[in-house]
């Protein structure tokens, strides 16, 4: 597929997402859903793909959310989503590849809900997130008001949400928001690292982590412990898994095949 409003690419294990229109602060319309729909279904269909590194062009944002200038301009009739929800990510829970979010700049409404979307976070230290869609008469209906509150301590969250206002990286770190703040240059190398750091785990093991957590999150850990999960199913009938032990044993790397 030719994208236009986003650029996809993949280097060895890691799958690079950026949202490619800074002059609008990345914001998304339709057409750039539709784009990164495709390639986190491109992502997610790709056995050689382990890891995904999303981002937003240019160093002032992410994402500045929906493009409410386009939506001004053509009718709220033309704010639609995929299945996988607000830029193909926000509403799928059947992705249990990791994705890491490099946050470059503002994250504001939809844009913060794409962020707390991803498994990992790593912030430039000029960035700013936050939920302001009260403010303009809307609401964060992509998963912010639900996700934010598990991320932080609840009126801390309700505070942001209720008076739509930003949060610092810095900020975001401390509550727990942000996993890693570094200056604007260090940005990229830094979620490359976290990435690499992924791909040195089993990409089988990493998986049913994801799935295990993701599925059981609100639930009794009794209940949680006790479900039945798809993906820990295949660790156990997994190559990967006596090559993980085997490894161990003869003190050696494992060399992983995803298998």
């Amino acid at each position: 597929m030719a994208y236009e409003f986003i650029t996809y690419e993949k280097k060895g294990r890691i799958a690079y997402v950026t949202i490619n229109r800074p002059a609008v602060l990345n914001a998304l319309h339709p057409p750039a859903n539709a784009e990164l729909s495709a390639a986190w279904d491109d992502f997610a269909a790709d056995p050689e793909c382990w890891v995904a590194i999303f981002t937003g062009a240019g160093e002032k944002a992410f994402s500045a959310g929906n493009d409410l200038k386009y939506t001004a301009e053509h009718g709220a009739k033309t704010v639609s989503f995929s299945g996988g929800g607000f830029g193909g990510i926000t509403s799928r829970f059947d992705l249990f590849k990791p994705v890491i979010a490099a946050v470059n700049g503002f994250a504001l409404g939809g844009g913060f809900e794409l962020a707390l979307a991803c498994d990992v976070i790593v912030a430039a230290e000029h960035a700013r997130f936050g939920l302001p869609e009260p403010r303009v008469g809307l609401a964060a209906l992509a998963g912010g008001m639900h996700r934010l509150p598990r991320h932080m301590p609840l009126k801390l969250a309700m505070g942001y949400m209720l008076t739509g206002k930003h949060m610092t990286a810095a900020d975001a770190h401390r509550f727990g928001v942000v996993n890693e703040v570094v200056s604007a240059g260090e940005l990229m190398a830094a979620a490359e690292r976290w990435a690499s750091e992924i791909l040195a785990c089993s990409p089988i093991s990493v998986r049913a982590t994801k799935q295990c957590a993701m599925e059981g999150l609100g639930m009794p850990v009794q209940a949680a412990m006790a479900k039945s999960y798809s993906l820990v199913r295949a660790l156990t009938q997994s190559e990967d898994m006596m090559e993980g032990v085997t490894a161990f044993a003869q003190k050696r790397a494992p060399q992983w095949k995803g298998k």
